[in-house]
């Protein structure tokens, strides 16, 4: 059967993929981005690109808007904007702490109110939140990341609760290494603090791996987590998480395994 499909962050790596996916099954997508510009070609497949950044109440208030308006119902909401923030807790400024926190977590909370009381009236739906290994590990650097992948993991437990009742569904992606855009803009993050930040022991591995080419070209293919997607969208009886890329298992299952002590050794060896 055929959905209303919502998903953001859509011009490129994995919700572009998804999205395309998802159109050639039949379901009618609406892509959402900042750059729209990137998504031009994505009509030749069917779908709607809409410019949206999600820490934009309006922007959120209008494509919710335009989706009902043109299509009566929303079935499925896929929050997958989405960036990483990096660098020493110390230096980061709060305000680009606060920017991770609006387009991680709140904006893609907004986007969920807006469409929760359609969903109600229709008796059904199901929101998908792309959300990381992050949010069950941590990495050297990642503080600001991290606390918004935790606390959408959080998050998304207890909206399952709510809205259960109501039958609509919420459902994790935890995705591991992906080759998308996500390294290149971490690594410019933490190039940006200086060479004369006071965490400089820290940040120059942890810069050198992420600037390492074997580390983008040993993700996993977009493609495969857009299948992810579309099985987390559309099976009758999703998941309530789903963990698919490179090293996303083993690294939670070390995490779980070893404790807090020897995780973090762990670390400190790999960074040091």
């Amino acid at each position: 059967m055929s959905k209303v499909i919502l998903i953001t962050g859509a011009s490129s790596g994995m919700g572009r993929e998804a999205a395309v996916l998802l159109a050639e099954k039949g379901h009618r997508v609406y892509a959402g981005a900042r750059r729209t510009d990137r998504m031009a070609d994505l009509v030749d497949h069917g779908i709607v690109p809409v410019e949206l950044d999600v820490s934009k109440s309006d922007d959120n208030e209008r494509v919710v808007k335009q989706v009902i308006d043109s299509e009566g119902r929303v079935d499925v909401l896929i929050n997958n904007a989405g960036f990483g923030l990096y660098g020493p807790v110390e230096e980061v400024p709060l305000d680009e702490a606060r920017y991770q926190f609006e387009v991680n977590l709140f904006g893609l909370a907004q986007l969920t109110q807006l469409v929760l009381p359609h969903m109600r009236a229709q008796g059904s739906g199901r929101i998908v939140n792309i959300s990381s290994m992050g949010g069950r590990v941590y990495t050297p650097l990642g503080a600001w990341y991290h606390a918004t992948k935790h606390a959408l993991e959080g998050w998304s437990d207890c909206l399952r609760f709510e809205t259960k009742p109501f039958n609509i569904d919420v459902v994790l992606i935890e995705p591991g290494g992906i080759r998308t855009e996500f390294t290149e803009v971490l690594g410019a993050h933490i190039q940006s603090r200086g060479a004369d930040s006071a965490y400089k022991a820290q940040i120059e591995p942890f810069q050198r791996m992420m600037e390492d080419p074997r580390m983008a070209s040993r993700g996993t293919d977009p493609k495969v987590l857009a299948q992810v997607y579309v099985e987390a969208a559309t099976t009758d009886k999703p998941r309530r998480r789903y963990v698919k890329g490179m090293m996303a298992r083993p690294t939670m299952q070390l995490r779980k395994w070893l404790g807090d002590g020897p995780y973090e050794m762990l670390l400190r060896r790999m960074f040091r």
